[in-house]
């Protein structure tokens, strides 16, 4: 009889398991702002790098706009409201922002969330139940899949981005007798950067009269033409049913999520979803930040058209530099190294080189498909991008991976 483990033993087993296997994920400590070029404690001391792993798309983390309008609010609003919004957590503020990014999506109403991850935990369970089905992309962010978890509609899973097999899923969930279908998706899968083929899913959603809705956390305030977000960029602006996403990327980076859509659903999340009831108020200085975040978008694309030009450049440099790629335009861009100890190792040696890049393995990425996912920021300039690209092939050539 193999012998008992306590439940401690049991997870020192666990963690050693995940680092024989060349798995275990190390956080750096960055000593100063999020920007392009940050701080990061080394067994050395503290050294500069740049920072090419940041959602950091337009560059607004650290932006002395953004940071007064902080300030601002906090000094007006205060430091946090010690309840939930239907409490008394519900500020002028929040309101404001809810109708301006409710302009922006191109819908009727907004509700606003803590973190993007509650949106999704809290978007489909009130929504749906066991008389409904839920299609659902077999690559979504976790926080979707762990949403229709928590729902009782049935589920069905298409291969990733495939059309014929998202039809395939509506037909049989029609054939089932399903009296609404939801059909979600992320509009930007963050792994790979694949933008989903919503203008295709709009139609099909249409054939077999069903909802579609799409997470916009890797889209909102730069994809599509005034960074409205991929249903502006895939021509399908204002035909979208559900729109969730965050304001801890683009958006200035903090925190927060927001689900969009018709009045009437919104309305229902704010009386039954539970990370809404249950959570306290979104931070009066981060609603306060993201409107002048808005402000700055709605007024200018100068950033989202510095971020794609820089971008389409890094692209091809690092293919040139012998790289393989995952194809596309989005600002994340997968290099693959598929091997993870290799991928471990080029991101140390690329830390040593003063760039800062962070290696995606399995469970966060299928087995065998490890990477190194580069971001784009509009705050990068053309020597960053160029420095990057070369310490990229320095060290990819002196680890045999090019």
């Amino acid at each position: 009889m193999a012998e008992k483990l306590s439940f401690y033993d049991y997870i020192r087993h666990e963690l050693d398991d995940i680092q024989s296997s060349g798995l275990f994920k190390k956080e750096r400590v960055i000593t100063s702002a999020q920007r392009a070029r940050i701080s990061v404690q080394t067994p050395s001391g503290s050294k500069e790098v740049l920072n090419f792993c940041a959602n950091n798309y337009l560059g607004l983390s650290a932006h002395p706009d953004v940071i007064k309008a902080a300030q601002d609010a906090l000094a007006t609003h205060g430091f946090g409201l010690s309840s939930v919004r239907f409490i008394c957590g519900t500020q002028d503020l929040h309101k404001t922002l809810e109708s301006r990014l409710s302009q922006f999506l191109g819908t009727q109403d907004t509700i606003l969330y803590p973190a993007a991850f509650d949106a999704n935990g809290g978007l489909f369970e009130p929504l749906l139940g066991e008389m409904d089905a839920i299609v659902s992309d077999q690559l979504n962010h976790a926080s979707i899949i762990d949403g229709i978890r928590l729902c009782k509609a049935k589920r069905y899973r298409y291969l990733h981005n495939d059309m014929a097999d998202a039809r395939r899923c509506c037909e049989e969930a029609r054939r089932d007798g399903a009296r609404f279908i939801l059909v979600f998706t992320d509009g930007v899968f963050s792994m790979d950067g694949t933008i989903a083929q919503l203008d295709k899913l709009r139609i099909i959603c249409d054939e077999y009269n069903a909802l579609l809705g799409i997470d916009e956390c890797h889209a909102t305030g730069f994809l599509g033409k005034t960074g409205r977000g991929t249903h502006e960029f895939k021509g399908v602006f204002g035909k979208i049913d559900i729109i969730t996403g965050t304001l801890g990327k683009a958006m200035g980076g903090a925190s927060g999520g927001f689900t969009s859509g018709r009045s009437e659903v919104i309305q229902l999340l704010r009386q039954r979803s539970r990370p809404y009831l249950f959570s306290n108020t979104l931070a009066p200085n981060i609603v306060g930040a993201t409107i002048k975040v808005l402000d700055m978008i709605e007024n200018s694309t100068e950033l989202r058209d510095r971020l794609m030009n820089n971008t389409r450049f890094f692209r091809e440099a690092i293919q040139a530099e012998g790289f393989e790629i995952k194809t596309g335009e989005h600002p994340i861009i997968p290099i693959m190294i598929y091997d993870a100890v290799k991928t471990q190792a080029l991101a140390t040696r690329l830390l040593d080189l003063d760039i800062y890049a962070i290696g995606f393995f399995f469970p966060v990425v299928p087995k065998n498909q490890a990477r190194i996912r580069v971001q784009m920021s509009a705050a990068h300039s053309q020597t960053d991008l160029e420095k990057a690209v070369s310490a990229f092939g320095h060290a990819g050539r002196e680890l045999g991976i090019i």
